[in-house]
């Protein structure tokens, strides 16, 4: 069954359609919070993110039209603004990719476990601080994968790099994140 739109939506995507000021900054500030918190995570700048989150809601603005309804007015937002945040690498910034691994090992079911009970104990303020640390290429990736689910084929296509490379990239994030938020717990014990 395909999700409707829920009838707040829908009054601000028809206001919205109709280019009334009041309602699309209703449906800025409906997002801005959520979508904010996206671009900070692909950026580690608070004003990149910011400049990230301007573009693509004027992406937003400018293709209302193009929404069928038939989805999340909200899942269909965060789909630009993650596009439009990887697009910001693309053009601006040149992501650096390293092989600090290669290929998966019998340990990582156990990390994976491990890191998502961290996870679990920390606010999202302090891993969204961590994340935001990570180096550009592994943050990218991270995202991605992790936050948005895409698989390491989907995430190769999208940035024009080697599954093998989102691979590592990823495994590289979840490595450096471990460690800092292990500090970090350790650290407020």
């Amino acid at each position: 069954m395909v999700d409707r739109i829920n009838e707040e939506d829908q009054i601000l995507l028809k206001g919205c359609l109709e280019n009334d000021r009041r309602i699309q900054r209703r449906l800025f500030e409906k997002y801005f919070k959520k979508m904010f918190r996206i671009c900070l995570s692909y950026s580690g700048d608070k004003n990149e993110a910011k400049d990230i989150l301007q573009e693509a809601f004027i992406k937003v603005f400018t293709g209302l039209d193009k929404f069928d309804s038939r989805g999340s007015l909200e899942g269909w937002i965060r789909r630009i603004v993650t596009n439009t945040a990887i697009d910001f690498f693309r053009q601006r910034k040149k992501l650096v990719y390293t092989s600090a691994f290669s290929g998966e090992t019998d340990e990582d079911e156990d990390e994976d476990e491990h890191v998502s009970n961290l996870f679990q104990e920390l606010t999202n303020d302090v891993i969204l601080h961590y994340i935001r640390k990570l180096p550009d290429g592994a943050r990218v990736v991270f995202n991605l994968f992790a936050v948005d689910g895409m698989s390491h084929r989907e995430i190769s296509k999208k940035l024009n790099i080697s599954e093998g490379t989102s691979k590592s990239q990823y495994k590289r994030a979840r490595g450096l994140l471990q460690k800092w938020l292990c500090d970090y717990q350790q650290n407020m014990s």
